[in-house]
């Protein structure tokens, strides 16, 4: 099972070594030594945080219509690019950034600008995963 320094760990859950060490102090993230005496995050102890830290950032608000889609980010319009039939929308959501192709009737019917809060729903039938 790999295990990941605080710094790794920062980096993956988008937040500073910090924070990890203030997470893990507070007894909120469990840590372990190496043999050679440093803090390591097991991962499947780093896995299961991450998800729990997940859950609650990007909440789509309770009165929300029921959706098949299950990965929705709460995020903030920070571009929007209008041509004659279609529409560049990109949404700031924490740390991701998502952009969306749609027409231009729907930026129109939707109000979307710069600074609007939006809740982006992606559903893909492919998704690719590389290890870093």
């Amino acid at each position: 099972m790999p295990s990941y320094s605080i710094g790794r760990a920062a980096q993956l859950l988008g937040v500073s070594s910090e924070t990890v060490r203030r997470w893990a102090d507070g007894g909120k993230l469990a840590m372990e030594r190496d043999r050679a005496g440093k803090r390591v995050i097991e991962g499947t102890a780093l896995a299961r945080f991450a998800r729990e830290r997940g859950a609650g950032l990007h909440a789509v608000p309770e009165d929300d219509v029921p959706t098949s889609v299950r990965n929705s980010f709460v995020g903030i319009v920070t571009g929007v690019k209008v041509d004659d039939v279609a529409a560049q929308v990109e949404v700031q959501a924490g740390p991701h950034r998502l952009v969306s192709l749609v027409t231009r009737e729907a930026v129109e019917e939707l109000g979307l600008d710069v600074g609007v809060t939006v809740t982006a729903r992606v559903k893909s039938t492919s998704v690719h995963i590389d290890l870093p």
